[in-house]
């Protein structure tokens, strides 16, 4: 399990130029599942996003979390992460999980961010429009397999 943490001031996700989810100050969540990741993968990048200190103090210091500052996420489904651009330049998506499975994971996913804070989403498998105003720019990647 990949996932694409980005600090955000507001971000967006539209379909067909309608407007789906919104969050002001939080976190943009891009995320992708690969063959054999399981709910052990969900609870660890959950505890990861969760507790990152990447919002700024007091003192203009990163020392705060999510929790800390009370942010919203936008959760993104994004097989894109798990592309292979070894051979060619036509990337290769077969390392990506199927659909069905990874829409399964991607829900429970969502599920347990929101045990933490309030968490919108696009929709799985759709072609979106997302805006994204990255604050810092902040952007951290996790990886459930590099532990």
């Amino acid at each position: 399990m990949r996932v694409v943490v980005q600090r955000s001031k507001k971000s967006s996700v539209s379909i067909e130029n309608e407007l789906v989810s919104k969050i002001d100050a939080g976190l943009v969540l891009l995320v992708g599942f690969t063959d054999g990741d399981t709910e052990e993968d969900i609870s660890y990048i959950v505890r990861k996003i969760i507790g990152l200190r990447i919002f700024d103090d007091e003192n203009g210091i990163m020392n705060k979390s999510i929790l800390e500052v009370g942010g919203n996420i936008l959760s993104i489904s994004q097989f894109t992460l798990y592309a292979d651009t070894k051979k060619g330049n036509r990337p290769s998506y077969i390392k990506a999980m199927k659909g069905e499975d990874a829409v399964r994971l991607y829900d429970l996913f969502n599920e347990e961010l929101r045990k933490f804070a309030e968490t919108k989403t696009g929709i799985f498998g759709a072609d979106m429009l997302v805006s994204i105003q990255n604050d810092g720019p902040i952007t951290i990647m996790i990886d459930s397999k590099e532990r």
